[in-house]
């Protein structure tokens, strides 16, 4: 039950971090709110759940295919691990920015669905880290694999979505400061997760 819990635990974290860390889908998802309403904002924030399964699919059974090789897994463990490093230096050092271009017709989930599969941070996360923790908790039980997914993309698409509500109501939530804070904030528990992977990494290698 433990386990059930780290799992979903893991999904909602990180979930809420890809949710509001800064990325291409996020200012697109404010931007498309404010020129076009909170309806459009929402659509936007829905695309992951079309552009992401086939990522996933690949990048499970790419790693499951490896599960016996413990250098390679410490190896994407690793990257893994740099790679958190690398969103928590984004988060940590992040500034607010909306860019509003003119269109002449919101088409919001079919522009949120061509942004995200042309974004590399959904295949860097799943391949690095995502894949990697769905072949350890299928050890544990398919169970734990929904738990994460579902704590995963339940904070990922709600975060989105609630960021369209509030920007229609708050045209300058970008600028708040407890904004900005919230997401330096989250840099830092990435940090911890990324020691988590490289203690993860050592362990394979060692």
């Amino acid at each position: 039950m433990q386990e059930l819990f780290y799992y979903l635990g893991s999904g909602l974290f990180l979930g809420i971090v890809a949710g509001i860390s800064p990325g291409p889908l996020l200012p697109l998802v404010v931007t498309e709110t404010l020129k076009y309403g909170q309806k459009e904002g929402m659509k936007l924030a829905l695309a992951p759940l079309i552009t992401d399964l086939p990522i996933i699919l690949a990048a499970y059974f790419l790693i499951r295919n490896f599960a016996e090789n413990n250098l390679l897994l410490g190896i994407i463990s690793l990257l893994g691990a740099l790679f958190l490093l690398l969103l928590a230096y984004e988060n940590i050092r992040y500034k607010p920015s909306v860019k509003n271009k003119p269109i002449q017709k919101p088409r919001s989930f079919q522009r949120g669905i061509v942004v995200n599969l042309l974004n590399p941070h959904p295949y860097l996360f799943w391949i690095l880290v995502g894949a990697p923790i769905l072949v350890n908790a299928s050890r544990v039980s398919s169970f734990a694999i929904v738990l994460f997914l579902a704590g995963f993309y339940m904070m990922l698409v709600g975060s989105k979505i609630v960021f369209a509500l509030l920007t229609g109501k708050m045209k300058n939530i970008l600028q708040q400061k407890a904004f900005v804070l919230s997401i330096r904030s989250l840099g830092i528990v990435l940090i911890v997760f990324s020691v988590l992977l490289f203690k993860e990494a050592v362990h394979y290698i060692l």
